[in-house]
């Protein structure tokens, strides 16, 4: 009785491991691979994106090497005809952050990408970018 106890609990440990496994892959999918990003350098134009914009490759172009769209004003700039995954690098700094929204305008859902920092996103459903002076 206990070795059959003990082969049930093993099934489900098995079972648990592979459920969180397969977990943590889609969830390393769904946002990207950051090992892809390009190098960041301080204080400067990064990966083609001046120093203070913020930029969105071309569709799948991975690593990140020169901009599609350049932004560099503060506001809401609407995309148009982007789709599938695009890196979207912020190369603001003193806090200045961008915004990737479902609506035009900035409207809808958004998500923030940080100064100096950059996302490899499924634009599909992005329909602006947000520059956001701190």
């Amino acid at each position: 009785m206990a070795l059959r106890e003990t082969t049930g609990k093993r099934k489900l440990f098995r079972r648990a491991a592979a459920v969180a496994a397969a977990t943590a892959t889609a969830a390393v999918m769904a946002v990207g691979t950051a090992e892809a990003a390009p190098a960041r350098p301080m204080d400067g134009p990064w990966a083609g994106c001046p120093w203070g914009a913020v930029c969105v490759y071309p569709q799948d172009q991975n690593p990140a090497v020169s901009p599609s769209l350049v932004f560099e004003s503060y506001g809401a700039h609407n995309l148009n005809n982007q789709y599938g995954n695009h890196w979207v690098l912020n190369n603001q700094y003193g806090g200045a952050y961008a915004r990737a929204c479902t609506g035009y305008n900035g409207g809808g859902s958004c998500t923030d990408i940080a100064p100096e920092n950059g996302l490899y996103l499924n634009l599909t459903p992005i329909n602006s970018i947000v520059l956001v002076r701190p």
